[in-house]
């Protein structure tokens, strides 16, 4: 036989014996297909807490979830008879039979939340339900009670807590080390749980949700109850994307949309109706964010996802994505929730058809929105073109300082002929500065009086403020003494969050213009840059600053006569459209507003300088910066938005929102009533003027003198739209 000779077949080794897995064993397993990570178990928790008719969901986490993640819920409770079974799989109180599936409108429905959990994780349970005069606890583990303490029985115990339930897992994952050396760190761990409270908050805004890490005195996240859906994404996800929000409503019983799947007609049994919310062309990002939610259910569908984004094809430039948030609402019987173990994924009937409706109105909604674009065109805020100077550091610091006076280097005497060559290869054309932040023009000498913050039959004294309206020579902001640790903090993390190459273009500026006050636009001129800045952004974060700055020693703005504050509080509350949406009356919102502000009058008056009488008269606000005087049209606005907005729960963490809202309320903004299709009047014509003068002559100087512009502003607030070396380049061309 040749070396090439197939070998005989091996001997077939015995079949193995079949045998029953322990039931430890295949609950261990099963646990793994359901609880992934803290994120997924933290998702399971959430889906119950929900069920459960929760208004408020606190979790506290350690370690990314694996030392501890704890979930606390104000819902109904679990009763005391059913805590023995809680943890067995396949126990639920919302099936009884299998076609209540067809009708499930609950998160959950098979019982194996809290079975999987405690086959990885030491599970422990606190309840109280309304009816009950005291909390229990119980331990669990693989899925029976166990003893808390050696020694102790296994019965729950009682104990003091509120109604509600709250669950805590310890330990995720200690008896399986493959999975736990599989997870990554602890912050990205803590990232994804983040990211699950922050798509259940947005589609949920009426239950308030607090997340916060072991030991720390603040929430890394909180929201409101009793909010929108658009509030949310803004407080969750940006201004910048809420600015931007697009809404549609569509249902199976609109008419096709776009000519659509018009004589498409649907049953009851396949009835459905969806809410979008999502970003106009303005919006760009480089990764999509796509919240889906089928039967307020949170589900991934790459299908949906895609279709959507091939929306935005025809509107976005490649590479840049969009924000969409769509809720879909289905007739239970149309959808199969049971085809995924963690139920991410779910199918329905008329996927396809349902899809391309929604996908038509969006497109619709797109198009009608875009008539208007806005493009924005940034490059590095400082640099040019480098000689061999810039290398030299005190020659590129003598050609600073000689560009900031106004002098022209090609201008000087020069010693040689050889030295003037140089120079003039040195500085070209294209980057003179033919401006100087030291000039100073006739008009900011006489200021312009806002009509509407005087009273010409007043006396002397003035009725509403209790200033010198005349322009004197500025007095330096001085740092106040203050040996708070909060507010140090507060000073320190500004100097830390400081951008230098911002900071410094508004620093060394010239003030070219408003290009809309409307708009809050305006240019600005550093070196041979050109920049577009969002005004009302920088004075907000300029007056937040200041007030931080000057924090217990303000200056006082009186009012004469003192306006009741009861009165101002329902002025604003009146106008604001949010209250309609809320549980609680506007008289209710009002008191409760008003009774905020009486309690803390002391603490207001002693380190901001707002001044409460014991009748409830507003006889002061803090004055921030000389010589301007904020729009008190918004006083109402202010004084409401300082009851939710604040919160009074934490110092560091008071202090700094109600510096913001004071930032805001002093930043120049519209009015809040404009006047429409109307004549502008002389008065108003004069109020704009003013605003003009304050902007230009007290705003942008102070900028200049004391704001130390952190990095977020570069974002949307700071645009460069021209370079002059750029520009030369282009009629070069032609």
């Amino acid at each position: 036989m040749s070396d090439n000779a197939r070998p005989g077949s091996p001997n077939l080794p015995e079949p193995l014996p079949i045998r029953r897995l322990e039931e430890s064993l295949i609950n261990r397993i099963a646990a793994g297909e359901i609880i992934h990570r803290p994120a997924s178990a933290l998702k399971e928790l959430l889906e119950n807490c929900l069920d459960a008719g929760s208004t408020t969901i606190r979790v506290t986490v350690k370690d990314g979830g694996l030392k501890l993640l704890q979930i606390q819920d104000n819902g109904c409770g679990i009763r005391k008879a059913d805590l023995p079974i809680l943890a067995e799989r396949f126990t639920t109180s919302k099936l009884s039979t299998y076609s209540d599936l067809s009708r499930i409108t609950t998160y959950g429905f098979r019982g194996e939340a809290l079975a999987s959990i405690s086959h990885v994780a030491h599970l422990s349970v606190i309840t109280k339900t309304k009816g009950e005069n005291c909390a229990w606890k119980a331990c669990y583990s693989d899925g029976v009670l166990v003893e808390p303490k050696s020694g102790q029985a296994s019965e729950p115990k009682p104990c003091a807590g509120n109604d509600g339930t709250t669950i805590i897992i310890e330990d995720l994952f200690y008896n399986t080390p493959a999975r736990l050396s599989s997870l990554r760190s602890a912050s990205e761990e803590y990232a994804r749980i983040l990211d699950v409270l922050t798509k259940y908050a947005v589609h949920n805004p009426q239950v308030s949700f607090v997340c916060k890490k072991a030991g720390s005195p603040s929430p890394e996240l909180s929201t409101p109850s009793s909010s929108s859906t658009p509030q949310a994404i803004g407080l969750l996800y940006g201004h910048s994307i809420s600015k931007e929000l697009l809404n549609i409503k569509i249902s199976s019983s609109d008419p096709g949309v776009g000519g659509t799947n018009e004589d498409v007609v649907m049953d009851d049994s396949e009835s459905w109706k969806a809410e979008a919310h999502f970003t106009s062309a303005n919006y760009q990002a480089k990764k999509m964010v796509f919240l889906l939610f089928i039967n307020h259910r949170l589900v991934e569908s790459n299908r949906i996802k895609r279709s959507l984004e091939s929306v935005y094809t025809t509107v976005l430039p490649k590479g840049v994505s969009p924000f969409i948030y769509l809720s879909l609402n289905i007739d239970p019987r149309s959808v199969d929730v049971n085809v995924h173990p963690t139920k991410r994924e779910v199918h329905f009937l008329n996927e396809e058809v349902i899809v391309e409706r929604i996908a038509a109105a969006l497109q619709q909604a797109l198009a009608s929105q875009n008539q208007s674009r806005a493009f924005e065109y940034q490059t590095l805020l400082t640099g040019g073109v480098a000689g061999r100077d810039e290398l030299n550091p005190k020659k590129r610091k003598e050609r600073d300082r000689s560009a900031a006076d106004g002098i022209d280097d090609s201008n000087e005497a020069p010693p040689s002929v050889s030295s003037t060559n140089e120079l003039r290869k040195k500085t070209l054309s294209q980057h003179k500065v033919r401006t100087s932040l030291h000039d100073r023009t006739l008009d900011s000498m006489f200021p312009v009086t806002n009509p509407a913050q005087i009273n010409p039959a007043s006396s002397a004294k003035g009725k509403t403020i209790d200033i010198n309206p005349n322009v004197s020579k500025s007095r330096d902001v001085k740092e106040s003494e203050c040996y708070l640790t909060s507010v140090r903090g507060l000073r320190t993390g500004l100097q830390e969050g400081k951008h230098k190459q911002l900071s410094e273009i508004l620093e060394k500026h010239t003030f070219v213009g408003i290009v809309d006050l409307e708009k809050n636009l305006s240019l600005i001129q550093h070196s041979t840059k050109l920049y577009l800045v969002n005004h009302s952004a920088l004075a907000e974060e300029l007056f937040y600053q200041l007030g931080l700055r000057q924090f217990g020693d303000f200056s006082r703005l009186k009012l004469e006569p003192p306006p009741p504050l009861q009165k101002l509080v329902e002025i604003a509350v009146e106008a604001e459209p949010s209250t309609e949406q809320s549980s609680l009356t506007k008289k209710q919102i009002v008191d409760k507003i008003v009774d905020i502000l009486m309690k803390r009058r002391d603490m207001l008056k002693e380190y901001f300088s707002l001044g409460i009488t014991d009748q409830g008269l507003v006889e002061s606000i803090p004055l921030l910066l000389r010589d301007y005087t904020p729009n008190l049209d918004h006083l109402p606005n202010f004084l409401m938005r300082l009851g939710p907005q604040v919160d009074w729960s934490s110092e560091a963490q008071c202090f700094e929102s109600f510096l913001r809202e004071l930032a805001y309320f002093y930043a120049p903004n519209p009015s809040p009533v404009e006047p429409s299709g109307e004549t502008p009047t002389d008065d108003h014509d004069a109020q704009n003027k003013a605003e003009r003068w304050q902007i230009q002559y007290v705003i942008f100087p102070a900028m200049r003198r004391y704001l130390s512009a952190p990095k977020s502003l570069l974002d949307r607030d700071v645009v460069q739209v021209a370079n002059l070396p750029d520009l030369y380049k282009v009629f070069e061309r032609c």
